[in-house]
């Protein structure tokens, strides 16, 4: 799966908490009844994914050889189209994803231990507004 290889590869001492028919169950039953799914192809293979509403993204996952190209920002925006704000995580030793998250206007919140979270991997919880018209 697609989150799997991205997520391992580029963050090797996380902790595999879910086995592949979880991750494929969460999303089935979780994501894509409740959230916007979003996938990005290259040559007819998925190199990218976003899952996104409710003022949140749960998922967004470019595979490493696909990064830096435009894709997951691309996505990113699409999500930025529909909500005028937007929440979601991510661990704070994710400094990739903690620079594009910078670069794309989202501000860094509040940051945790790692208790709260499944991986006991200390996060940061990052939030972004869209900022209002001067037309009003």
């Amino acid at each position: 799966m697609l989150r799997r290889l991205a997520l391992w590869e580029r963050l090797p001492w996380l902790l595999d908490v879910h086995t592949p028919e979880e991750d494929e169950d969460y999303w089935r039953t979780q994501l894509l009844p409740h959230r916007t799914i979003l996938g990005a192809f290259s040559e007819q293979r998925l190199v990218a994914v976003i899952a996104y509403g409710e003022n949140e993204i749960d998922q967004l996952y470019v595979l490493p050889d696909f990064q830096a190209k435009g894709i997951g920002t691309m996505l990113l925006h699409r999500a930025q189209e529909q909500m005028d704000e937007i929440a979601l995580w991510t661990f704070q030793r994710n400094t990739n994803a903690r620079r594009f998250y910078d670069r794309h206007g989202f501000v860094a919140k509040e940051e945790t231990d790692g208790a709260g979270n499944e991986e006991r991997e200390p996060d940061v919880l990052y939030h972004w507004r869209r900022s209002k018209s001067l037309d009003g």
